[in-house]
């Protein structure tokens, strides 16, 4: 490992791994951080533990060649970025900003002056200074020594090391060197261009934009129960409603997922609960969606009871978040398979993953093996894998998420 480390990355999960094997690349050496040990060892070895296209070449390099190496504690270096998780504190949707404390507590001894400390974690708003503040309360010292920035990360799992590179990053600073310090450090690796605020703004800029993401999803959701309703192919609506010039509807789908779109609303709505009547209000739709899914399918068992009476037998179709990628965090599909699989009786259940091996608490079948056995499939994921499946019409197909019309 070169002897000076210019960066040290704390948490190696799906945004600091690929930030870090990024920056690696540039040949500037990173020392990344994780609690855990089976991480940190499988980075060393020149792998990864998380599934996502080219990262494994770019970290596998960066190891290689000595730019990046990881262990569970942090390092002296020049600039350290906190990428660690932001989760809710237990039975609320109130953001826990007690990893990101956790983390800066980290490196306060090894702080020194003219270090640039960023945090990349989705936060609340003002989170950037209450850490300045903390820094300062711990360190006197260094009060006006050190430049402190906020920068979200704004990348799509499946793409992330293009997107890292070629989206753009807005920066904000607790002043306007803490800024302008931030944005020398991205500009060394970043294609995109780099928009220069403050680190409140650049806070809510990260949380408004996935939640007008989920507010555009919840219009597409809601549609798709009234035409249910109605009897209109909700697919077809859209794709005609869009040829206005001036209407872009999303599709629709079984929920929302992940760890921006379904948890970002969730920091305005905390702290803003009477201004933020709409994005509130989205979070529900979102949420009711999969819930309605789950009835759909108990619905169509019963049915398929009383007509055959027997018991069918069932293909529930992904449970990651979105297609393509193997993250199941904050999945809707998660959610209605438990929840359809907690009423089951005696139906035969067949749960069908593409990207995953296994599962700790569902047996995967294969895609082949799971529709050709299955009285009914819901599609609750459009993976590729579904798209070209050919499927008889003895089948009884659910496809909440527009598989068969894309």
């Amino acid at each position: 490992m070169h002897n000076k480390i210019k960066v040290c990355t704390l948490g190696l999960g799906y945004i600091g791994l690929p930030t870090s094997a990024l920056i690696a690349s540039h040949q500037i050496p990173v020392h990344g951080v994780d609690i855990s040990q089976t991480v940190v060892d499988t980075i060393n070895a020149g792998k990864i533990h998380i599934v996502e296209p080219d990262l494994d070449k770019t970290a596998a390099n960066a190891v290689t060649s000595g730019f990046l190496k990881a262990s569970t504690a942090p390092i002296a270096a020049d600039t350290y970025l906190i990428v660690v998780p932001t989760p809710f504190k237990s039975g609320n949707h109130e953001p826990d900003i007690s990893y990101i404390q956790a983390a800066t507590e980290a490196i306060l001894p090894l702080l020194k002056e003219n270090d640039l400390y960023i945090i990349e974690s989705t936060s609340p708003v003002g989170t950037t200074e209450r850490m300045r503040d903390f820094i300062f309360s711990k360190r006197p010292e260094l009060k006006g020594k050190i430049y402190i920035a906020y920068c979200p990360e704004r990348v799509l799992p499946g793409n992330v090391i293009y997107e890292l590179v070629h989206n753009d990053r807005v920066i904000g600073g607790i002043d306007e060197v803490s800024t302008k310090k931030a944005v020398a450090f991205y500009g060394q690796f970043v294609k995109g261009e780099l928009h220069q605020t403050n680190a409140r703004t650049a806070e809510m800029c990260k949380l408004t934009e996935n939640s007008s993401r989920d507010v555009q999803i919840a219009f597409a959701n809601e549609l798709s129960l009234i035409c249910d309703k109605a009897g209109i192919d909700v697919w077809e609506l859209i794709r005609l409603a869009n040829k206005h010039p001036r209407v872009n509807i999303l599709q629709p789908g079984s929920g929302v997922g992940g760890h921006c779109i379904a948890v970002d609303p969730y920091f305005i709505t905390a702290e803003f609960p009477m201004e933020s009547q709409i994005i509130g209000k989205a979070r529900e739709i979102n949420n009711y969606k999969a819930f309605w899914c789950a009835q759909k399918i108990k619905n169509t068992i019963q049915e398929f009871e009383l007509k055959h009476n027997r018991v069918p037998t069932v293909a529930l179709m992904g449970l990651a978040f979105k297609p393509n990628i193997d993250d199941l965090r904050q999945s809707p599909a998660i959610y209605i398979a438990q929840k359809v699989l907690q009423e089951a009786n005696d139906e035969t259940y067949f749960i069908v993953e593409p990207n995953i091996d296994n599962h700790p608490y569902y047996k995967v079948t294969a895609v082949e093996e799971a529709v050709a056995k299955a009285d009914i499939i819901a599609f609750l994921v459009a993976h590729n894998e579904f798209k070209q499946l050919v499927i008889g019409e003895d089948k009884i197909i659910l496809d909440f998420c527009g598989v068969k019309k894309q």
